[in-house]
This record gives C-alpha cells, sequence and structure tokens, in this order.
C-alpha cells in the first residue's frame, strides 16, 4: 500500500474540500457516535448529513448513494419514532438480536436492492460504478432498516458498507469522505461490540 500516496490524497483532499462536505462529515461522525451511545440524537445529526449529501453524491454520479441518502432521512425520521415510542411499560425500545426469520428477510431485501439498483444504473444513467454503487447502497439500505428496529446485525451491515465505500470515494475524488468512511469502519466495529453487550443486558433484564 502506497501511504504516501494516501496521506497526499487527503491533504489534496482537504484543500479542495468544499464547507458543505466538511459540515456533512462532522454531522455524519457525530451520527455514528450518538448511535454507538444508544442517544436518541443519531437521528437529527444523520438527517442534516444525509440531507449534503444527496446534493454531494448527484455532483459526482454516484445515484444510487444519492437515493440512499435520500432514504436515511425517511429511515431517519421512521427511526426516531421508533426509538421515541417504546412499548406500555418499557423505559426505552431494547436493542436484540435479529431471528432467523430476520434474517432471511434482511437478505431478501439485500438481494432485491441490490439486482433493482444495478438494473437501474446500468440501464437509465451514466454511472461508471454500479456495481459498486449498488453494492454499498444495497448494504446500507438494509444497515438503516435494521438500525432503525435497534437490531445488532445493523451494525455488520454498516461494517460492510464502510469498507467497500473507502476505496469507492476515494476513487471518485472525496478523500475525505473515504476517510470519513474509513472511520466509520472503527466506529462501526466498536458499535457492534457495544450493541453485543447491551443486547445481552436487556435479555438479562
Amino acid at each position: 500500500m502506497d501511504w504516501q500516496y494516501i496521506i497526499e490524497g487527503i491533504g489534496n483532499g482537504l484543500a479542495a474540500m468544499s464547507w458543505l462536505e466538511g459540515i456533512a462529515v462532522v454531522f455524519g461522525l457525530s451520527s455514528v457516535y450518538y448511535s454507538m451511545k444508544e442517544n436518541i440524537l443519531v437521528f437529527p445529526t444523520g438527517i442534516i448529513s444525509t440531507l449534503i449529501y444527496v446534493w454531494i453524491c448527484l455532483q459526482v454520479k454516484l445515484y444510487a448513494d444519492m437515493g440512499i441518502n435520500a432514504y436515511y432521512f425517511s429511515m431517519s425520521i421512521y427511526g426516531w419514532y421508533v426509538w421515541s415510542n417504546p412499548k406500555p411499560g418499557k423505559a426505552v425500545v431494547p436493542i436484540t438480536w435479529l431471528s432467523k426469520t430476520g434474517v432471511f428477510q434482511s437478505l431478501a431485501l439485500w438481494a432485491i436492492s441490490y439486482l433493482s439498483l444495478y438494473l437501474v444504473l446500468t440501464n437509465f444513467t451514466d454511472s461508471d460504478v454500479p456495481y459498486w454503487d449498488s453494492f454499498t447502497t444495497s448494504t446500507a439500505f438494509v444497515g438503516m432498516w435494521l438500525m432503525a428496529k435497534k437490531k445488532v446485525e445493523n451494525w455488520i451491515a454498516w461494517i460492510i458498507t464502510d469498507l467497500v465505500s473507502v476505496p469507492l470515494y476515494f476513487y471518485k475524488g472525496l478523500v475525505l469522505t473515504s476517510f470519513q468512511f474509513f472511520v466509520f469502519t472503527v466506529l462501526a466495529v466498536l458499535g457492534l461490540i457495544a450493541w453485543v453487550k447491551a443486547a445481552k443486558k436487556y435479555a438479562e433484564a
């Protein structure tokens, strides 16, 4: 790995970074942090970041990622409602694991999302990375859905999404955003560890 190239790329990316991308990165990182902490602020900070990235993705022709950010916006509103309205007698919505049916549904949702996005990108857009754009988008689609439902497995989906997004955004010249996804990967691993422990505590309560 050419670290000098990466360091120079980050430096050039910072120099070329728009103030809009900078704001999106700050709120994006804040959203992941609050998600790790099971804090309701994950949703308002995420809403701000995703609305900005809708515009940014449109400019660099990441059409599927543009769509997923619009989806994040709507799911953030849904998740905000779910987290704020636990079942009667419960102080909060507990963190839980997916059932076998839930795992099957998640995989089916990913497969349908990927195929649909790929067909749209290859036939109706000028995207030059339809495979990878569809992959990250469909995986993030599932991750956001699971996070809104407070399922541990959401972090696995985010880890996969973030790992693939690092080289994808670097290739597109959004170096700071690429670095943000590297940080997201680390935070997602920490989030997975934290939520596994939390799910165990909820199960024992």
